[in-house]
């Protein structure tokens, strides 16, 4: 099968094209590289079945680009403000692809008669004011605030892929991605396993916002692309939305000491000031739909999940 990956040289995007061409299917990778990186798929470019186009998805799309599947990946996600690759830094980048690149997405999808799957994210439920966040809550997210321009263009990438299965007979899924890490991550992504496993490395503090007690869930990304590969290819997930975490939750300051532990780390916590604009205090998902829909929960553990990533980047 020919299978069309867009942030196919991204940290989920690289993944998900090593499981798909290990499975057999001719895939075609389109990034263009304003935070992917072609290193992520090195190993692939010699590969018969696999093709990278460096491409604008918010542009014309080529007109020979063929595929049975879709999968739309393709979007900075950084919060980090300080990062060149963070959707602060790229907000008109990011708002394009995610309503843009989604809409020319779909269009393809209605031309090739094609599968597809949008990946939105958890930041589209904000602040929560419901604990754990299933599908059907709709959010409590500021149209202005510093983190919109991500937020509020994932929400509307859902609802134009909502409205062309509606509508236009184009067989789409949404599926909202909590956080995922692992292998491949960028090192300014400022995410904050990435953030603290670089620091615990070189001895350096902990950057802690707020006072440390705001939780998050952590799912390591092959349990993820697993999650990707099912939520396309069960049956009935046509116009589903499915969220895909792990609802294991840590605070900040649990997280920390893990990743101290692990990496026999000298680090301590060094508390910066107030939680960012906007930044949730909670974050897990209910993924009883996940469980139910597509017969998927997380399988790898917290330490054995960190113990890969601090040795990706030991190395």
């Amino acid at each position: 099968m020919k299978i069309v990956v867009t942030g196919g040289a991204g940290f989920l995007g690289s993944h998900l094209c090593d499981r798909l061409i290990n499975s057999g299917h001719e895939v075609v990778a389109l990034d263009n590289l304003s935070t992917g990186s072609k290193e992520n798929i090195m190993h692939l470019l010699d590969n018969p079945n696999f093709e990278f186009i460096q491409i604008d998805l918010s542009e014309k799309l080529p007109e020979d680009l063929k595929a049975a599947q879709i999968y739309h990946l393709a979007s900075p996600a950084s919060p980090n403000e300080d990062s060149p690759k963070s959707y602060h830094k790229l907000a008109f980048e990011t708002m394009q692809v995610n309503t843009l690149g989604t809409w020319n997405m779909c269009e393809l999808a209605q031309k090739l008669g094609a599968k597809i799957l949008f990946t939105s994210t958890s930041e589209i439920y904000g602040e929560p004011l419901e604990h754990p966040q299933k599908e059907s809550y709709r959010g409590n997210v500021s149209t202005t605030g510093p983190r919109s321009v991500y937020d509020e263009s994932k929400r509307f990438g859902e609802t134009i892929v909502a409205a062309f299965e509606r509508s236009k007979d184009v067989d789409g899924r949404i599926v909202r991605i909590f956080n995922t890490y692992g292998p491949r991550m960028d090192e300014d992504d400022g995410r904050v396993v990435v953030e603290f496993i670089t620091a615990a490395l070189r001895n350096e503090p902990f950057p802690v916002f707020g006072d440390g007690e705001q939780t998050r869930s952590f799912c390591y990304v092959s349990d993820l692309i697993e999650g990707l590969v099912l939520a396309m290819n069960t049956e009935n997930t046509r116009g589903e939305v499915i969220n895909l975490g792990n609802p294991d939750e840590y605070t900040i300051k649990e997280l920390a000491q893990k990743i101290k532990e692990l990496t026999e780390s000298e680090s301590e916590m060094v508390f910066e000031g107030e939680r960012p604009e906007d930044d949730p205090s909670q974050r897990c998902p209910d993924i009883s739909k996940a469980k139910e829909l597509l017969g998927w929960e997380p399988k790898i553990p917290i330490d054995e999940g960190l113990e890969e990533t601090i040795k990706y980047f030991r190395n």
